[in-house]
């Protein structure tokens, strides 16, 4: 090797940094403060870098090496965060498994990954034992401190590149088994930036994980918080006993609400007269929240709705960012584009479409994930011309925000012409009479699919032909529904993220089910 050749990789390796190497600054810089709370425990910043590090040495130890994955099974709770931890300073790969799963799709995600190691904890010790059939090593609870007696407390001496892989997140796709999201140290370290800016983030923040570890929001967010020496409190779902506590003692730049749980929230708040220390802004997903629940939370909590656009596989880009203001009602959640990310929308051929004109969402940036684990083919399609598709049809407008049309996977092909499933739905549901509307493809013998719409309605009067009606005037015929049926908001299907199961409403159709 040349002099300058040395001299570059020397240049090189300075500009790269691991997870792991970062939290160990932080925690030099920050000993005594406080980093994990769960509950009545708490670890400072010395005392997680020691305990992480005890734990990546006692995975060496067990023969475990770099690139190898650690499959969790585990409920919110502090040693999640030792195990991330240790994960990112042995070099090895968390693959966070989802514990609502039936034993088979359990199964399949931790055969997909082929841990080295299984880690259960507390009462799905017997879950992750059926799992763990292939498994050359089960760690239960009790296994954890055993494993790190005698281990040396200081970092391992290892370089991590930080375009190793650290999290597999397990993605809910509305039809088909999980697929395994590999993220990387430098994306994860990149939405740890994003985060900090979209939220404007002060030093020493607080934020409460409550979410599912195997989710995005909590890893990405959480590790996050513990890079810039802020304190993270855990807790086990939607426990209002142990959120409301923390609202009103804690300011917070995020307080995470999803769908499905924010009008029991808002219920409880009032309830309890709930009177928040300070949040900087609240929630995510908006666009599967009635626009009514969205109000009431901004008040109630006295801060803007998070308008988000963003997935496993991109982190918070690439539309998120917008606020919703206190006390409004949104009509329109046109979304705003989150800096630090290239995004462009494209037509099937990979064509940039001009602005106003529907194109699926092409991006790429320092906060993309890896790529789908053992999925060769799928990661050609999905990678195609150097950019991540994310298959969701946005549209932009001439102000430069983006719109949400509809995933480019599911489309209604009516006599040749396509039909966007969310224009329909988006038309639907501005009648106050309506609270949900999905639509779906129905096979059919002229056109060769045509629209059906699962309704809930507010007005327990309003027919089948008022709601065809409401389209006439907004929508080409092609596109009205050709039935409407009547359905309880139980009876939309969704996955653990939220995310309407179109197939199995139209199994429903096929199967001869109905409602009316």
């Amino acid at each position: 090797m040349t002099r300058e050749a040395q001299v570059l990789s020397l240049v090189q390796t300075a500009g790269r940094a691991s997870v792991g190497a970062l939290f160990t600054s932080i925690a030099k810089a920050h000993p005594d403060r406080t980093a994990l709370v769960d509950g009545p425990r708490s670890l400072t910043y010395a005392e997680l870098e020691r305990r992480s590090n005890r734990l990546a040495n006692g995975l060496l130890a067990q023969g475990i090496r770099p690139g190898e994955r650690i499959a969790v099974l585990s409920r919110n709770r502090l040693e999640y965060f030792e195990w991330l931890l240790a994960a990112a300073k042995s070099g090895t790969i968390l693959a966070a498994l989802n514990w609502r799963l039936s034993a088979a799709e359990l199964a399949h995600c931790v055969n997909l990954v082929a841990p080295r190691a299984l880690v259960v904890a507390g009462e799905l010790a017997a879950a992750g034992q059926a799992a763990a059939a292939d498994v050359p090593r089960l760690i239960l609870e009790e296994d954890h401190e055993r494993l790190m007696t005698g281990a040396p407390d200081t970092p391992p001496e290892l370089a991590v590149d930080p375009e190793e892989g650290l999290v597999i997140l397990y993605t809910s796709g509305t039809t088909g088994l999980p697929k395994g999201a590999l993220i990387s140290h430098r994306a994860l370290i990149a939405r740890g930036l994003v985060y900090h800016y979209v939220m404007q983030v002060p030093d020493r923040n607080h934020f409460v994980a409550w979410t599912p570890f195997y989710h995005m929001v909590a890893i990405d967010h959480g590790l996050a918080t513990l890079l810039a020496g802020g304190t993270l409190w855990c807790v086990d779902g939607f426990d209002m006993d142990a959120l409301c506590p923390l609202i009103e003692r804690l300011p917070m730049a995020w307080f995470v609400l999803v769908p499905g749980m924010v009008g029991a929230f808002n219920e409880e708040v009032r309830r309890r007269g709930l009177e928040p220390r300070g949040i900087g802004v609240i929630g995510a997903m908006p666009d599967l929240i009635p626009p009514e629940e969205i109000a009431e939370a901004t008040r109630l909590l006295r801060a803007p709705f998070l308008n988000t656009f963003g997935s496993t596989e991109t982190g918070l880009p690439p539309g998120t960012g917008g606020r919703i203001p206190v006390g409004e009602v949104p009509t329109r959640l046109s979304k705003t584009q989150t800096p630090f990310c290239d995004l462009i929308l494209v037509d099937p051929e990979g064509n940039e479409v001009p602005v106003g004109e529907p194109g699926e969402a092409a991006v790429a940036g320092p906060t993309l994930f890896s790529g789908y684990w053992q999925a060769d083919e799928v990661n050609r399609r999905d990678f195609r011309g150097g950019r991540f598709h994310m298959g969701d049809v946005l549209r932009r407008n001439p102000d430069g925000t983006l719109d949400y049309v509809d995933r480019v996977k599911y489309l209604i092909k009516s006599g040749g012409e396509n039909i966007y499933p969310a224009e329909v739905e988006a038309v639907l549901a501005a009648d106050p009479r309506i609270a949900t509307a999905v639509v779906v493809r129905a096979p059919d013998p002229r056109w060769g699919e045509v629209p059906v719409a699962f309704v809930v309605r507010r007005d327990p009067a309003l027919s089948e032909e008022e709601v065809i009606a409401l389209c006439r005037d907004r929508l080409a015929s092609y596109k009205r529904p050709k039935r409407v049926l009547f359905v309880a908001p139980e009876e939309i299907p969704r996955s653990t993220t939220g995310k309407i199961q179109r197939h199995l409403l139209e199994a429903r159709l096929t199967g001869g089910g109905g409602g009316g």
